[in-house]
């Protein structure tokens, strides 16, 4: 604050004017802000757009209704559609990660550009507010922090929505082997593909409820009157997995060929197995090099400490006694 008052000092030398500026850049800022606060809250409660938003939603995707905040996307979508880019490909790119993080709604994208914003806008207010607590800061300083934060602002949710469509595909290639060998029993029992996709959703549910929810939807689209193969390929798009691909595609293969299911399930989960095995000999097989940089920087130097350091202290010893 300090540092303010110096540099707005360059400006005029009268405590009154300075004062008097100072008023006048709150009330600007002050007058801008509820400005902009106004005309969220009169967006967000009109009635004709609320109501057209009911509309819209109504004839959304019905898990639309239980998983979205009517009132935080009400507040969000007027900011979420002014922030969000104009270019289909940042768009695509977006609504892409979004689907793999299960988080495929039809507010989602404007939800997440809002909190984007809410946030370069917050961190740097935060960092402002908490330069009149430390009056060591310099006017250079605090500008360099705010800039900072509103870097975080920008960064943070992309980097939260990445550990999510992590966390998420680690969970589904988790469960993977399982539902494969689910699937194999099911279809050599007799039972047909969409019965056996409902099986193995069924058993899935309380075990690994990710991919047991993902195969649930593929049964569901299936019942609908979607094409299984449109069915099956929209799976493999909303999990993100090559295993999963790898599967969608032998089971559309042996659907648009008329070959055995069973007999495709059978070669695709022994050469998973091959794969698993491989890729775990692999990971023991780099097990050595890695092991290098922790024994190099780590085990060596407290060996030699012990090994050799009775040593060099006796012969320090010794040449002090014959000096």
């Amino acid at each position: 604050m300090e540092s303010l008052l110096d540099y707005l000092a360059q400006f005029t030398d009268d405590p009154m004017t300075m004062r008097i500026l100072i008023i006048g850049l709150a009330a600007a800022a002050v007058g801008i802000l509820g400005m902009g606060l106004s005309s969220l809250f009169l967006t967000a409660t009109d009635p004709v757009k609320r109501r057209l938003q009911n509309v819209n939603d109504e004839a959304g995707v019905e898990t639309d209704k239980r998983r979205s905040w009517v009132t935080f996307n009400t507040l969000a979508g007027p900011v979420g559609r002014f922030v969000a880019p104009a270019k289909d490909i940042e768009n695509s790119e977006t609504v892409r990660k979004l689907v793999l993080a299960d988080l495929y709604t039809n507010h989602a994208v404007q939800n997440y550009y809002a909190i984007r914003a809410v946030l370069i806008v917050l961190l740097p207010g935060a960092v402002l507010f908490m330069s009149n607590l430390v009056p060591a800061w310099s006017t250079e300083q605090v500008m360099l922090y705010s800039a900072s934060a509103a870097g975080l602002g920008y960064i943070a949710p992309s980097f939260v929505l990445d550990l999510l469509v992590d966390k998420r595909q680690t969970a589904l290639s988790q469960a993977f082997p399982d539902a494969l060998d689910l699937m194999v029993v099911c279809v050599e029992s007799g039972l047909g593909l969409t019965q056996t996709i409902e099986r193995v959703a069924q058993e899935l549910m309380v075990s690994h409820p990710e991919l047991g929810t993902e195969m649930a939807m593929v049964n569901a689209e299936m019942r609908a009157g979607v094409d299984s193969a449109v069915a099956l390929k929209n799976f493999a798009d909303r999990t993100g997995l090559d295993d999963i691909q790898g599967l969608v595609g032998t089971l559309v293969q042996t659907l648009r060929f008329g070959t055995s299911v069973s007999d495709g399930l059978r070669v695709y989960s022994e050469e998973f197995r091959d794969k698993r095995t491989q890729a775990a000999e692999e990971r023991a097989a780099k097990i050595g090099t890695k092991m290098i940089f922790p024994l190099v920087f780590f085990m060596f130097p407290a060996f030699f400490v012990v090994a050799v350091g009775p040593a060099v202290l006796q012969m320090m010893n010794t040449f002090r006694m014959l000096n």
